[in-house]
């Protein structure tokens, strides 16, 4: 008796694979994860098929090709084009693989995302655009997150609420990179700041830098600000998948210093 035919994946599955693949810290691919479980549910495949899926998209993960980390040795062209697709066009495919995402947990994007509906403009346009803008940054947030261990790469803080997915490039200056995880530092909420503003920046071989004009104008500035600056110097603590990139990082410094 012939072996029943195996269920090509689709493109929306796919999608949804790739989806969880970067929401989840290196090291969870395996049949015991319950997003991996909850997932294989969802698209009505086995756990062991969607493990394995989740290992072919590390395959195509050049940060873990730099580390010898080779993943699945062969995958499907399906994985091959979804990852392509965020390379060239993450915020279309973002905002796609979030809205499939809803849909299949019955849900809705405002829901997905956590979003404050009172925040929200009224039907409309603007509202759509600001949705769908809230729905891919709640996205990079939760791959930043994911990546660093929900902890701070600077202080090992590991408090969800007080931990910011802080772009290096900011949103509005490089669209290119807006949705890229490598773009992405986990930082506690004051650090945040700091290296937002050009306070803080980060060295070449990965060391916290504090600006110098960083200096109290009262005497009740001195014990938060000597907190800030006692971790000037310090190693970041870097994530075993989606680090820093180099050159963002350089191009933040570059910005400060002019």
């Amino acid at each position: 008796m012939p072996k029943p035919r195996i269920r090509d994946w689709s493109r929306e599955e796919h999608i949804l694979a790739f989806n969880l693949y970067c929401k989840i810290p290196f090291g969870t691919i395996h049949m015991r994860n319950p997003k991996i479980i909850e997932l294989a549910e969802l698209l009505g495949r086995s756990v062991g098929a969607v493990s394995y899926k989740l290992a072919n998209f590390a395959r195509l993960d050049p940060t873990l090709q730099a580390r010898g980390i080779r993943g699945m040795a062969h995958g499907a062209k399906g994985e091959q084009e979804v990852w392509d697709e965020f390379v060239t066009n993450g915020e279309k495919l973002v905002y796609e693989s979030e809205k499939l995402l809803a849909e299949r947990t019955g849900t809705s994007l405002i829901q997905l995302a956590e979003i404050d509906e009172s925040e929200l403009p009224a039907q409309g346009l603007e509202r759509r655009r600001l949705v769908k803008t809230r729905v891919n940054q709640h996205f990079f947030r939760s791959v930043v997150l994911a990546s660093y261990n929900h902890r701070c790469c600077v202080t090992g803080l590991a408090i969800p609420p007080l931990l910011v997915a802080s772009h290096i490039a900011p949103w509005s200056l490089d669209a290119k990179n807006r949705m890229n995880p490598r773009n992405g530092l986990c930082l506690n909420a004051l650090h945040d700041r700091a290296f937002d503003r050009g306070l803080m920046t980060v060295t070449a071989d990965f060391k916290v830098k504090i600006s110098d004009t960083l200096k109290p104008t009262s005497k009740a500035d001195e014990e938060p600000l000597a907190w800030l600056r006692r971790f000037d110097g310090a190693t970041l603590v870097l994530p075993k998948k989606f680090p820093p990139d180099a050159a963002l990082l350089a191009s933040h410094r570059k910005r400060w210093r002019g």
